[in-house]
C-alpha cells in the first residue's frame, strides 16, 4: 500500500509562483480578518450568497441539479426534496451549514469523515452512507467506440480505511508541528484522498467539503463569503487537468502534486480578490451611504452589462428593494441604460 509522510514536504523546493501565491493570499488574510472585526454584519449577505453558490456549484460539477427557484429554497429549509438530485443537495448544503458552524470541533480523523459522508447523503436511499467503498472504483472514460479506458486506479477497498487513518495521522502531525505552510499541506492531502476514493460515491463533493473544513480551521476563510466550490466549477477543465497532472504514478508514490496544489492557490487567491472587490465598493462609499449610491459605485466599475441578481451580490449590504429602487431611478436619470425585459433585463453603463 502507498505510504503517506507529509513531513516530506518541508524538504521540496517551491517555485517563485507557489511562494508568491502564498505571500499574497496571507496579505488579504490579514485585510480579511480586519474588515470582518469591524463591519460584521455587513457580511451577513455574502454568507447567504456564498452558501447558495457553493451548494449549487459543487452539485453541478457532478452532474446534480435543479431549478434556481428551487436550490434557494432548499438552501432557506423552505421546502422538502422532491427527487434524488434535491436529496443530494439538501444534504450538501446540511453538511456545508455544519462545516460553517462547528469547524472548530471537527479534527480530520477518518471517523469525522465518514460522519460527514452519512450525513451528506442522508436523505438519499443509498445504503452506504457513512461506509468507505466495498468495490473497487475505477476512473473511467467511455471512448467513441463504445470501449471504456481507465484513467485512473484508485486503492483497493481493502486498503482504503487504513489509508485513510494513515493520511489523516500524517497531516494532523504536519500541521502539528508546521513543517510547511497549511496551504500547500491541504490540497497535498486532497489530491491524497481523491486518489484514495474512499467512497462508493461523493468523493468529489466530499474533497470540496473537506478542502473547506481544513481552510477554515487554518483561519481561512473566505470560502465563508465568496464560494470555492463556485470558483472551481467555473474553472472546472483545469480543475480535472490539474488534478489529472498530479494524479500520475500515484501508487507508485512518484507523482507530482505541484499542478494541483499550483491551482487550489490560484483558486483559493482569486477568491480573497473577490472579497476585496465587493467589500470594497461598500467602503468606497461611506458609513453613511444610501443604496442608491451604493448601486452607483457598483455601475461605475462594471465592464458590460450587468443584472439586478449582478448587483445584489456584489452589494451584500443592501436589500433587494432598495437595489430594484436604485437601478430604476438611475435609468430614469439616464445614467445606466434598461436592455430587455422581464427574466432577461440587464443593465449597462451609458
Amino acid at each position: 500500500m502507498r505510504t503517506f509522510d507529509y513531513t516530506k514536504l518541508k524538504d521540496i523546493s517551491w517555485d517563485s509562483q507557489i511562494i508568491s501565491y502564498i505571500v499574497e493570499i496571507q496579505e488579504y488574510k490579514g485585510k480579511q480578518e480586519l474588515y470582518i472585526r469591524q463591519k460584521p454584519m455587513e457580511l451577513k449577505r455574502l454568507v447567504e450568497i456564498a452558501k447558495i453558490q457553493s451548494t449549487e456549484a459543487s452539485n453541478r460539477i457532478e452532474g446534480i441539479v435543479t431549478t434556481e427557484a428551487r436550490l434557494k429554497q432548499l438552501v432557506a429549509d423552505k421546502t422538502t426534496p422532491r427527487n434524488r438530485d434535491e436529496k443530494e443537495i439538501l444534504g450538501y448544503r446540511n453538511v456545508l451549514n455544519i462545516i460553517h458552524e462547528s469547524y472548530a470541533y471537527i479534527p480530520l480523523t477518518a471517523n469525522h469523515i465518514l460522519q460527514l459522508h452519512r450525513d451528506m447523503l442522508k436523505f438519499t436511499e443509498l445504503s452506504y452512507g457513512g461506509m468507505f467503498k466495498t468495490t473497487p472504483n475505477e476512473i473511467a472514460a467511455t471512448l467513441p467506440d463504445g470501449t471504456k479506458r481507465v484513467l485512473f486506479k484508485p486503492l483497493e477497498p481493502y486498503e482504503t480505511p487504513a489509508a485513510v487513518e494513515v493520511a489523516c495521522r500524517s497531516f494532523n502531525e504536519c500541521l502539528e508541528k508546521e513543517l510547511v505552510s497549511p496551504l500547500l499541506l491541504i490540497p497535498y492531502f486532497i489530491v491524497d484522498f481523491l486518489c484514495i476514493h474512499p467512497f462508493n460515491d461523493g468523493n468529489g463533493r466530499m474533497s470540496r467539503l473537506l478542502t473547506l473544513l481544513l481552510l477554515y480551521r487554518s483561519g481561512y476563510m473566505v470560502g465563508r463569503y465568496i464560494s470555492i466550490e463556485k470558483a472551481i466549477a467555473d474553472t472546472k477543465e483545469n480543475y480535472y487537468d490539474a488534478l489529472h497532472a498530479s494524479d500520475q504514478n500515484w501508487l507508485a508514490e512518484k507523482n507530482n502534486p505541484l499542478p494541483f496544489i499550483k491551482y487550489m492557490l490560484g483558486v483559493i487567491l482569486a477568491c480573497y480578490r473577490d472579497f476585496e472587490r465587493r467589500i470594497t465598493i461598500s467602503a468606497a462609499v461611506g458609513q453613511k451611504s444610501t443604496a442608491y449610491d451604493i448601486v452607483k459605485v457598483y455601475t461605475d466599475n462594471k465592464l458590460g452589462t450587468f443584472t439586478k441578481q449582478d448587483v445584489l451580490k456584489n452589494c451584500p449590504s443592501i436589500g433587494k428593494a432598495s437595489v430594484e429602487a436604485a437601478l430604476k431611478r438611475l435609468v430614469e436619470e439616464h445614467y445606466i441604460e434598461k436592455i430587455g425585459a422581464g427574466r432577461s433585463t440587464c443593465y449597462a453603463r451609458k
